[in-house]
């Protein structure tokens, strides 16, 4: 089995560089390549989910990794050679406790996807030595060449 270079990204981004933003905009591009299909758009909601509770965002954070474990719960813990039944149950676990955090905070912390498939594992390490590390990590939305044309304007008026 071969797999798609945007995913093999995703999943870089994800665990090497820990950069959820990068992830969102690999995934979301194969993701609507592929008709938007729902295992690809849960994955990109841990993503989310994880880059807005590092940003402060709980309920962001909270909403986005319970949509992620609805949506990745038809699909087998084996599913895209990783160990996504992993995945999806400490995605559940994040966001019970995020549920929660008013009463119980607790510090961020990164989770991991397990490679199961050794074609894919193979293709992250081999992929892995062309995939810069984006330094420093966007953390916020881009904005477009619009919003800084009116900034450049504001700041001449």
């Amino acid at each position: 089995m071969s797999y798609e270079p945007l995913y093999v990204a995703y999943l870089i981004y994800f665990n090497r560089d820990r950069d959820y933003f990068e992830c969102h905009e690999v995934l979301e591009e194969l993701w609507l390549k592929l008709d938007r299909e729902p295992l690809y758009k849960g994955l990109l909601q841990v993503a989310v989910g994880l880059y807005h509770f590092r940003n402060g965002n709980v309920t962001g954070g909270r909403k986005m990794l319970r949509s992620a474990t609805e949506r990745l719960a038809p699909y087998p813990a084996d599913a895209l050679g990783i160990d996504l039944g992993r995945l999806r149950s400490e995605a559940e676990v994040y966001a019970g406790r995020l549920e929660n955090y008013d009463r119980e905070p607790f510090d961020y912390y990164d989770l991991s996807i397990e490679l199961r498939d050794p074609i894919l594992i193979q293709a992250v390490e081999q992929a892995s030595q062309h995939i810069a590390p984006n330094i420093p990590q966007q953390r916020g939305p881009r904005r477009g060449a619009k919003h800084e044309a009116r900034e450049a304007n504001k700041q001449r008026n």
